[in-house]
């Protein structure tokens, strides 16, 4: 049976995989972090059609999600205090790993890690083009690439990117195309990227792009790359590194947010 009901679910796993289809072998196009809001379009069976804040939509299994409380209750009940990478215990005596960017939940107290308060994020993580550099490479070192993925334990370029800049406060559409159409044209080669500028490249005939990665100054770009496995930092003068020359044939433009 299939519906459209005009409802709001929370994510109860520390990560929820968003797939293209409504069945678990379908690919994982995205990922919805641990106490994070979507809207549920359609139902069928037990997935559920879901949009993200960022109004990304896919299929989410109804075993990850747990109906939201009505509007407002989510502040008062305390559901605003941000991962940064953390264990958290329950009053049970259980407790749960948490990737970057997850809300714990109100009983939830960090065992380990670090966790903020939802209040704390512009300060910690200031809208400012140097200090969103800093973040792409302290925070996302050593991510292995995962399709779909958006957090340290696993990421794409695209996911990587918007987790970065969601950190700091501004909201990126989830696709490397989509970002490209979010973001201001800059009229510079790929060995001038600036801090926090994103730069596209295209490995297909037609030139969509296909790649996205984010400039950290001082010639250097930050990634998460299939061909590097994960994330890596790239110096973009070094063209005797082969990946780093496939960049440069493959390089589009590079786009402002910020």
């Amino acid at each position: 049976m299939s519906g459209s009901p005009s409802t709001h679910a929370i994510v109860r796993a520390a990560v929820a995989p968003m797939h293209a289809e409504a069945r678990v072998s379908s690919p994982q196009v995205s990922q919805r972090l641990g106490g994070h809001l979507v809207e549920i379009l359609e139902v069928r069976d037990e997935w559920r059609r879901v949009r993200g804040a960022d109004g990304y939509e896919g299929w989410i299994h109804a075993g990850y999600l747990t109906p939201a409380p009505p509007p407002g209750a989510r502040q008062s009940a305390g559901l605003q205090r941000i991962s940064l990478g953390c264990v958290a215990g329950n009053p049970a005596g259980g407790h749960r790993a948490l990737p970057l960017g997850a809300f714990l939940a109100p009983e939830e107290v960090v065992q380990a890690g670090e966790a903020i308060d939802a209040t704390e994020q512009p300060h910690r993580f200031p809208r400012d083009v140097v200090a969103i550099a800093r973040s792409a490479q302290a925070l996302f070192e050593g991510t292995s690439y995962q399709w779909g993925g958006v957090t340290p334990w696993g990421a794409d370029c695209s996911g990587f990117v918007q987790s970065v800049f969601w950190l700091h406060g501004v909201m990126l559409p989830r696709d490397a195309y989509q970002q490209a159409d979010a973001s201001a044209e800059c009229h510079h080669g790929l060995a001038e990227i600036e801090p926090a500028e994103l730069a596209f490249f295209s490995d297909r005939p037609d030139g969509a792009i296909t790649h996205v990665g984010v400039g950290l100054g001082g010639g250097r770009l930050a990634h998460v790359a299939v061909g590097r496995g994960g994330f890596a930092i790239e110096r973009l003068a070094n063209k005797g590194d082969g990946y780093v020359a496939r960049l440069h044939e493959r390089f589009l433009f590079n786009r402002r947010v910020l």
